[in-house]
Formats: structure tokens, sequence, C-alpha cells
């Protein structure tokens, strides 16, 4: 393990599956989250859950004693709406939560869109809504995507992510997705910018091969994979990710830190 783990200045952390799955923390991640504050160590938790808004996630960490508050917190929803607002004002079409729609009220919605956004709609997913964002791409539309997720953890297992739609509509439109979420770097860079830290002075935690640690490394970042959460065996080994240390959970942070 090459990480002199004292010397650490910020930690960053994936959320689902490294402090809790569903609505159960894992275990000993509370005392774990009160130790890394005792030591006033700063945090930044980087998630793709598409589904929450900053408030939700604020408020479930608390509920489950694992206190964040919402400015620690960057969700791909937040990171969606700052890459749209570097461009000016470019029309949307939004396939997104209900949770986190309020968040691309500034944009306008229209037939014939600047950018397709995608986001987690559930169940919504119908052939229907796949073509009609396809045409709209085959119209001239970009495809903006919070995160190319192939899975992540639920109460009854391993449950299939966006990145099966996004990769839909790219190999039918012919166009590739801007992605703003992890993996993509810039995630990463924006909660090094936001902690005024510098890649080496900071590991990022988190239970996904490839979105958490490969996307972290291509920032710089060293990344500390757990074996909780959506962590198996078989994939990291398929991944060709080499994360930069394995521990078994988030709980080992204490004898660590």
């Amino acid at each position: 393990m090459n990480i002199h783990w004292k010397s650490l200045k910020g930690l960053l952390f994936d959320m689902d599956g490294v402090w809790f799955v569903g609505d159960k923390p894992i275990p000993g991640a509370i005392e774990t989250l009160r130790h890394i504050r005792e030591r006033q160590i700063p945090c930044r938790f980087i998630t793709n859950t598409t589904t929450q808004s900053l408030a939700q996630l604020e408020e479930k960490m608390q509920r489950l004693e694992l206190p964040a508050n919402a400015s620690e917190i960057i969700n791909a929803p937040r990171a969606a709406v700052l890459y749209l607002q570097s461009l000016g004002s470019p029309s949307i079409h939004c396939l997104v939560h209900e949770n986190v729609r309020d968040g691309f009220d500034e944009f306008t919605e229209s037939a014939h869109p600047d950018y397709v956004v995608i986001g987690e709609i559930g169940d919504r997913w119908t052939y229907a809504i796949m073509n009609e964002a396809f045409r709209m791409l085959i119209d001239g539309a970009q495809l903006l995507a919070m995160h190319r997720g192939r899975y992540w953890q639920v109460d009854d297992g391993l449950a299939i992510d966006i990145g099966a739609f996004i990769a839909g509509l790219e190999y039918a439109s012919g166009k590739e997705a801007i992605i703003v979420g992890k993996p993509a770097p810039t995630v990463f860079t924006s909660a090094l910018k936001d902690m005024q830290l510098q890649a080496e002075e900071v590991v990022m935690v988190g239970d996904d091969i490839d979105a958490d640690i490969g996307g972290a490394q291509s920032a710089g970042i060293r990344g500390v994979l757990v074996k909780t959460g959506k962590y198996r065996e078989d994939l990291v080994s398929q991944s060709g990710v080499p994360a930069d240390a394995m521990i078994e959970s988030v709980a080992a942070l204490r004898d660590l830190i």
C-alpha cells in the first residue's frame, strides 16, 4: 500500500456502497465518519446518483447518522447544470428524475433541443422515449449524460444503470455522449478546486473499480477500493484498472488515518 495515510490533507468518497447500501449504513461507517470529523480532515462526497437532490442526499446522510453537508456533496445533476451554464443558455430535452428536474428550470425545454440531457428515470424507460431522444440526436442535438455507469448495488443485488441506454443512443445516432459525472476527470478536479488541494494530497475511496478508482486516477488522484457495495472480485479482475490500495470497508480507515 503506497499511501501515507497520516499525511493526507483531504478525502474524496463515493456514497452509495461506501457509506451505506439502501437505507443501511455499512458496519462501522458511523464511527469512521465521526473519527474523520474529529481529525478535521476535509471531505467531499462525489456521487453519480441522479435521483436525489443535494438536499435529499444531505438529509439521508444525516438520517443514517452520517453527517454531511450539501456543500460537501457533488452529484451528477449539479455537474450537468454547471456544464450547461458554461455554454450560455442552450435548449434541452431533459430525461431526468423528478427529484432533480427543477435544477434544470433555467434552461428552455424544446422539441428541437441543443442537448438531450440524460439521468436516471427508473421504470419510465421505453422504446418511445428512446426513439424520441434518438430522433433529436439525428436532427442535430448533442447527448449530455450525467454518467455512463454499467450497474449499481440495490437491496436485492446489482441493477442495470443508465450506461446501457447511453450506449444504445450512441450506437444508433453515431454521436458520442458528453459525460459529466464519474469517471470523467472534471468531476474530480472540481472537488479538488473546491477543497483547495492538490491531487497528491488526497485519495478517492469508492466501490466501483472503473468509475471511482479509474476516474480518480485519470485526474491524478490515487484510488482506494472498498470491498463493499458493488464490489465483486471477478468484475475487478476483468476491469484492468489497478487500485492503489484495497480495504475491506470504509471502517478500516479508522486504523489508517
